[in-house]
């Protein structure tokens, strides 16, 4: 019997599960906000402050009247972009646009991304010529994806140096 391919999004949703992500998809972007604050009402975060690199998110979700804080240090959870998400591993493409020139492990553990399902893509490397085709002047650096989401996971040779993170999705369908 022939393999049945799955839809993209299907794809992509499944190993991000299979990864550990936390998935959460949204029809609009009242509910992106809504969600957002159910995530920091499940996990107690409602006195703790976020970390925001990109000006432009933080404007976006000033109406959450969320507590920031400018330094990584004093904050619980980091919210943020990604550049792409990637079906075939169910891992976030992201670069200096959302990380700066700092290391995955100098951020929260928390991290809350905020994507549209316009940003799915079969691999890494078509997510990498996006990257490329978007940057045309300056191609961003410090490209690497998110993978690992489950923060007690074994230490195999696979996972080895990565830097788990107990991640959120949530995904705003714009297509």
């Amino acid at each position: 019997m022939p393999t049945q391919d799955i839809p993209i999004d299907e794809s992509f949703t499944i190993n991000f599960k299979k990864n550990g992500g936390k998935f959460l998809y949204c029809d609009s972007l009242d509910e992106v906000f809504e969600n957002l604050n159910n995530i920091i009402l499940e996990n107690n975060w409602e006195d703790d402050a976020a970390f925001f690199y990109d000006t432009n998110l933080k404007d976006r979700f000033k109406s959450s009247q969320l507590k920031t804080d400018s330094s990584l240090s004093n904050c619980t959870y980091f919210i943020t972009t990604c550049e792409n998400l990637i079906a075939n591993d169910g891992s976030l493409l992201v670069c200096s646009n959302q990380l700066a020139e700092k290391k995955l492990n100098e951020f929260p553990n928390n991290v809350i991304v905020f994507a549209t399902t316009s940003q799915i893509v079969s691999n890494i490397g078509e997510g990498l010529r996006e990257i490329k085709n978007k940057n045309t002047t300056k191609i961003p650096t410090n490209i690497t994806t998110i993978k690992h989401f489950k923060m007690q996971e074994e230490k195999d040779f696979l996972s080895y140096g990565s830097s788990a993170k107990n991640l959120y999705l949530l995904l705003l369908e714009d297509l």
